[in-house]
């Protein structure tokens, strides 16, 4: 049977950590385990009535024609034009408990009531976890999370190719919002344009993180705006088909200073340093080590941040980079080598009182023969008329 995943990847996952099954009910794990599907009733929210919406998803390890799926009674219009590659299909859910209990008669009727269950922990509602354990008493539930993303570290070329779709288009839409702005524009009126341009492209718009001038809050604000002069950092976050593109670009209100265009000249050579040796079997600590001798050169070193982040379905995915970022984890990549087909975000910020935020963010793909930039235009100085 042919999946839309690499099968034979997620079965060495799976018994790599000693799991029977894996139990998907996070939105985005099922839309990549049933290859893009996402029911469009519930795309953005799942609260309804006196419950919650839970698409759940059962793969047992090896055998990808006994996986199930358990879905809510408006799906079947929707399946229908987007078949499901799973055969045991039931749509007859709206209570998370429910979708629990549903779920654990099917893996007992696979004979795995005493088995090792994989399930999400950090996904799956309580009142589902317990209505699991308690029709599965003799069984074992481990956490499926380390299993998916390894799984989903390393993209497919139609994921890629999303992916590079996404980031173009953000850039354009940044761009697009920066030379059409007029001076004294607040930066909550950029935010909204920046989301109406992301959604004319078919894109779901997530977030806009917008500084202007010395200030560096990039909380959209109406009492904040981009005047004459004035430096126009733009941070958006932006999915197409599930998987998201998040670039930074800037921009200033008329031509930028000697200052300016030396600052941003320190952020873009340390943005490039990690693609120098970025390929199959680099490490994290090599990429990091890359950009901080480019960073400790600077003039305006004291001021700078890198970091590095994995790149998807959503933020900070795997590959894992960097233990002590904005967001700690394990960073297993920081020291394992990379593959080809993972994709990471590298971001520069320099925060200076004079002149405000500088920052740019690029996203950049593993590939066989080194790595490729997905979005790389407009990393210089965008400038505005006003």
């Amino acid at each position: 049977m042919k999946t839309p995943f690499d099968a034979a990847r997620l079965d060495a996952l799976l018994e790599d950590a000693g799991a029977d099954l894996l139990l998907a009910t996070d939105q985005d794990t099922v839309q990549y385990l049933t290859g893009g599907y996402r029911f469009f009733f519930m795309a953005h929210k799942y609260a309804i009535g006196i419950s919650r919406y839970l698409p759940v998803l059962g793969y047992q390890k090896g055998r990808p024609e006994t996986a199930f799926y358990i879905g809510a009674s408006l799906e079947p219009p929707h399946q229908e034009l987007e078949p499901l590659w799973v055969s045991d299909i039931t749509n007859n859910q709206w209570i998370s408990a429910d979708a629990g209990r549903d779920a654990a008669a099917r893996i007992s009727k696979l004979g795995l009531d005493r088995g090792t269950i994989a399930i999400e922990m950090c996904f799956i509602p309580a009142d589902a976890y317990l209505a699991l354990r308690r029709e599965l008493p003799n069984a074992t539930f481990i956490d499926a999370l380390p299993i998916m993303q390894a799984l989903r570290a390393i993209k497919r070329p139609d994921e890629l190719a999303i992916l590079k779709q996404a980031s173009e288009n953000i850039v354009e839409c940044m761009t697009t919002v920066m030379t059409t702005s007029p001076a004294g524009t607040s930066t909550e009126e950029i935010a909204h344009r920046v989301r109406l341009e992301e959604t004319a492209r078919d894109m779901n718009f997530e977030y806009c993180l917008t500084a202007a001038g010395k200030r560096l809050n990039r909380t959209p604000c109406p009492d904040f705006t981009w005047d004459r002069g004035d430096v126009l950092s733009i941070d958006s976050g932006a999915n197409l088909k599930g998987y998201l593109g998040d670039l930074c670009r800037m921009a200033v209100m008329g031509e930028p200073t000697r200052q300016m265009k030396d600052m941003l000249d320190e952020i873009r050579a340390i943005q490039d340093a990690p693609r120098k040796v970025l390929k199959p079997g680099a490490t994290g600590a090599e990429m990091y080590a890359e950009a901080f001798a480019v960073k400790d050169k600077c003039q305006f070193r004291d001021h700078i941040r890198f970091f590095a982040h994995g790149m998807g379905m959503i933020q900070h995915e795997a590959p894992h980079i960097e233990p002590k970022g904005v967001i700690p984890y394990p960073a297993p990549y920081q020291q394992l080598p990379l593959e080809a087909g993972m994709v990471i975000s590298i971001e520069t910020d320099l925060k200076h009182p004079d002149v405000g935020l500088i920052k740019l963010e690029d996203t950049v793909a593993v590939t066989k023969d080194g790595c490729e930039g997905y979005g790389d235009g407009a990393r210089d100085w965008v400038v505005a008329a006003g």
